[in-house]
This record gives structure tokens, C-alpha cells and sequence, in this order.
């Protein structure tokens, strides 16, 4: 297949390496320093017991020159996945089938601005990476990656979870991949998106019982949002879940808790922010998790401000 993954962070190095070993893929990113990196090295995928590999898809910064694709794979940051399409239609012709594996939801309605429904696909994984420099990624763990599309047969994507499962990214298509998704959501719009407000890891809200018991509203309310979209979860099973994640890695930090940490903008859009979405749509109250975005985008309002502060200082 004729690949193209958009954006080489932790997991499009990763996903981007894999699928290099059995398919024509290419990796594009905005960095020169990563895209330099991968054609003179390729990347080096450090595994979890310590060995590694290189890989050699070819990188570039923009798609120009690129035919359409058969698979292009979104793994930028939420945020800047319409403008990164936008950027790259040309690799995008009516056969060609768009991924997501984004953290959150809502995803697949701006994929839908560039792919008619049947080659909108959206997924989860269980993999998880870390990038350590350009072209260097340690993997942290495996896991399935689970893909589906609204309205589209199981049978229709069988082929792309073949081609990702035939490189070692175990994959399997799901009629019901939503329900997967929202139930990714839960530790993400709970305990997550609490380091960020707090920056504390994982095991402090856990071990607090004031940060626990604002992760337990957060949870319960979440559940009260999927059901009126028509995923019902039991709360206390995804309470329980919650805090295993968080016992289970106690100095953990979160990729929104680094974020806010290194006055970046964040992802809460499409974690938090969809929780808040689907609770509108449906009529159903989210004061816990609207407070969460408005706190976190203040926060991040709060980073501009002194950027701006320091740079008028120099």
C-alpha cells in the first residue's frame, strides 16, 4: 500500500516505522530537523526490552510531488489536524481512506471535510511511544489497535487492519468503534486532564481525597454523557479502571499535564471539550467538565500573556 503519516511525533514515528516494512510509506512533518533525521538515519524504534531497529520510510516536509494515497494517517496534534490536511490534499483522491487514532473524539467530522464518509476511519490503540529526539522513539508498550467507520461494513476495512497487523501492529475492525473510544475518554477527561489543572502526576489523584473526589464527579458525569449518546458504562466499573491507571504509573505524566507545564496549547478541545459537545447535543448537564475546559484554556491564555510579557522585555 501507498502510505502517508501525517505528522512523526512519538506514535507517527512509530506507526510510520512499522508500516515501512511492508509498504511504500512516507512520513511528512514540519520539522527540517526531523525530516533530516529520518532520511540520513531512518528512524530507531528502542523497544520495550531494550532492543532496537531502524527503519526506513522516506520523510518529507510538505507532500508536494505526492500522488494520492491509499492510507493517510493523521497523528498530529488535534488542534492542527484540519490546517495539517489542508495542507496536503493532493495525497488525498476519492479512494483514499483517512485514520485517526487521536486521543478524544469528534475526529472523524473534520476528517469528513476532506473524505466522503466511507473512507473516514477512526480508531484506538493501545500502543504507546515516547520520542526521545528526531527519528528516535522508545516504544512503551503494545497493544490492539481497533479501527471503524460510521455506516461502513466490518468486511470494507478488513484490509487495512490486514496491512497493519501483517507489520506488527496487531489491528481489528470494530462495528462499534465509538463505544471503544468513549471508553478510552473516561481516564483522559478524569484523572488526565486533572494533572494538567494540578500538575501532580497520576498518583496524586489517586492518594488525595480532594483530587479524587473531583475525579470522581468528572467520571460520573462523563458516563451520564455517553449514555444520553447512546453508550452506556457502569460509573463505579470506570472509577475503578481510573484509578488503577493512576496507582498503576504514580509518578506518570500526562502528555496535557507536559503541555500546560511547557506553556503549550493543548489537546482539551477534542477530550475534555467533547465530553462538553456531547453533553449539548443531547441536553444533558457538564458543569464539571465545561470548568475543566474553561480552567485549562485559561491556562494556556496564561502562558501567551507571559510569552508576550518576555518578549516585550527583550
Amino acid at each position: 500500500m501507498k502510505i502517508a503519516v501525517i505528522g512523526c511525533g512519538a506514535m507517527g514515528g512509530l506507526y510510520g516505522a512499522y508500516l515501512s516494512r511492508n509498504n511504500d510509506v512516507t512520513v511528512i512533518d514540519v520539522s527540517e530537523d526531523t525530516v533530516g533525521a529520518i532520511n540520513e538515519r531512518g528512524i530507531e524504534i528502542v523497544e520495550p526490552d531494550g532492543s532496537s531497529a531502524a527503519y526506513h520510510p522516506r520523510a518529507a516536509l510538505t507532500s508536494e510531488g505526492m500522488e494520492p494515497q491509499d492510507l493517510v494517517i493523521v497523528f498530529v496534534k488535534a488542534l492542527f489536524t484540519e490546517s495539517a490536511l489542508a495542507a496536503n490534499t493532493r495525497i488525498i483522491g476519492p479512494n483514499t481512506y483517512l485514520l485517526t487514532l487521536q486521543n478524544g473524539g469528534g475526529h472523524e467530522a473534520v476528517l469528513g471535510r476532506f473524505a466522503d464518509a466511507d473512507h473516514v476511519v477512526v480508531g484506538t490503540t493501545q500502543h504507546n511511544a515516547a520520542r526521545l529526539g528526531p527519528g528516535f522513539v522508545r516504544h512503551g508498550g503494545s497493544g490492539k489497535t481497533v479501527i471503524g467507520a460510521r455506516g461502513v461494513a466490518v468486511e470494507k476495512l478488513a484490509p487495512l487492519a490486514e496491512a497493519l497487523t501483517a507489520c506488527g501492529l496487531e489491528a481489528a475492525v470494530d462495528g462499534n468503534v465509538q463505544r471503544l473510544i468513549w471508553n478510552k475518554l473516561f481516564t483522559n477527561v478524569s484523572a488526565s486532564a486533572l494533572t494538567a489543572l494540578f500538575q501532580m502526576p497520576l498518583g496524586f489523584i489517586a492518594s488525595n481525597g480532594h483530587a479524587w473526589e473531583l475525579c470522581a464527579r468528572l467520571v460520573r458525569e462523563a458516563v451520564d454523557v455517553a449514555a444520553a449518546a447512546g453508550f452506556e458504562f457502569d460509573a463505579e466499573q470506570k472509577l475503578a479502571e481510573v484509578r488503577r491507571v493512576c496507582e498503576a504509573s504514580p509518578k506518570g505524566i500526562t502528555s496535557i499535564q507536559a503541555d500546560i507545564a511547557a506553556g503549550r496549547r493543548t489537546e482539551v478541545g477534542t477530550i475534555s471539550g467533547y465530553v462538553v459537545d456531547c453533553a449539548r447535543e443531547h441536553g444533558v448537564p457538564a458543569p464539571n467538565h465545561e470548568f475543566v475546559v474553561a480552567a485549562i484554556r485559561a491556562l494556556e491564555g496564561k502562558a501567551l500573556v507571559q510569552r508576550e510579557a518576555t518578549a516585550a522585555q527583550a
